[in-house]
């Protein structure tokens, strides 16, 4: 009989322990979004890793803008390089400059996705309400979840936000995906 009740409590413990695993980004995600509408710094300090988001909406912005500089610049390839040249050294420091709690807080009420002439919304946007804002959830990998906030007036320009696993049951937020979608 105490064996019987040893197996189910681990198997009850086990359980508790996976659903917890699986539950935890949602959890995360949740607390992000409601750290940015209400402004709540301390919060949003809590669920952002500002280097490594930092780091991801470099390389996403400098992709956007090489597709954008090599879609404008058409035979004209003197100024596509000339733009290839620049855009880095723009977006680097656009970046560095704007990626705050306040930005983050502006880009998550709006939904608005960055783009390389404006990374960051300003601090002074206005939420959208938020039954205008479309939440969606999805694993990328096991230690990987992205948040996709998509506006009722912009469903073809949804922002993606990926959250990575801290230890067994964080998550913060480390970046933002704007890979343009393949079929548009």
């Amino acid at each position: 009989m105490t064996r019987k009740i040893v197996t189910g409590l681990l198997v009850a413990v086990v359980a508790g322990l996976l659903i917890a695993c699986f539950v935890s980004p949602f959890v995360a995600a949740q607390g992000l979004i409601r750290a940015a509408r209400t402004g709540d710094q301390a919060g949003l300090e809590r669920y952002v890793d500002f280097p490594a988001f930092r780091a991801s909406l470099k390389t996403e912005l400098n992709a956007r803008a090489a597709l954008e500089i090599r879609r404008r610049a058409g035979d004209d390839t003197g100024m596509a390089a000339l733009g290839m040249l620049l855009a880095p050294s723009l977006v680097e420091g656009a970046v560095d400059g704007f990626v705050t709690p306040q930005a983050i807080a502006a880009m998550v009420r709006s939904g608005e996705k960055p783009r390389p002439e404006r990374p960051v919304p300003p601090t002074d946007t206005p939420a959208t309400p938020k039954d205008r804002i479309h939440q969606s959830w999805a694993y990328r990998g096991i230690n990987a979840f992205a948040v996709t906030l998509t506006r009722d007036d912009r469903p073809d320009d949804a922002l993606v936000l990926i959250l990575e696993r801290r230890g067994l049951f964080g998550w913060q937020l480390t970046g933002v995906d704007l890979t343009p979608d393949p079929m548009g």
